[in-house]
């Protein structure tokens, strides 16, 4: 997804009225936002938290010091590591880190739902989705992340929804199955 239509998405679901003007500058398409009354800002994490702070929800921006730097270390994650990779390996490394991370966490933040979980959301999304059963099992951690932060009101919206088994339907094959005889 384009990082200017990311940014319309967000901007739908923080209730922002539709009044930006977005453009892309460069071969690796960054987004530009012309605002009213000042120079314009560029950048997805840059215009995302402007966005957060137009529409009083800093407290998606974090709210220690610790989770301010932490949503930032996630926003600089997404557009270093996430956004121009397409490279399978390169998208398995980054899932094995993150299911890693999210073992005794809720939220990327820790226990708070932040502009980095809905970043990151919409920019791994393309890879999520298709992503096989096995593979969704292998990196349980990031799963079930994903599947909570796209069921939360509003940040979904047009992109499709990932389907997640809640429960195996092939049978495990460590299993000792035992046949009744007749």
């Amino acid at each position: 997804m384009a990082a200017a239509a990311e940014l319309m998405l967000w901007e739908k679901s923080l209730g922002l009225s539709k009044g930006n003007k977005y453009s892309a500058q460069g071969e690796r398409q960054i987004p530009v936002l012309q605002t009213n009354n000042g120079p314009s800002l560029t950048g997805l994490t840059t215009i995302a938290a402007h966005l957060v702070k137009q529409a009083n929800k800093e407290y998606l921006l974090g709210s220690t010091a610790e989770e301010k730097a932490i949503v930032q270390q996630w926003l600089e994650y997404r557009v270093t590591r996430v956004d121009g990779h397409s490279n399978k390996d390169d998208i398995r490394t980054l899932l094995k880190d993150l299911n890693s991370y999210l073992e005794d966490k809720v939220y990327l933040a820790g226990y708070n739902f932040t502009l980095a979980d809905i970043l990151l959301y919409y920019g791994l999304h393309r890879f999520i989705v298709d992503l096989t059963v096995q593979e969704k099992e292998k990196y349980l951690n990031v799963s079930r992340w994903f599947c909570h932060i796209q069921h939360y009101p509003g940040i979904r919206q047009h992109l499709s929804v990932v389907v997640f088994l809640k429960n195996r339907l092939y049978p495990n094959l460590n299993a000792n199955i035992h046949w009744l005889d007749d």
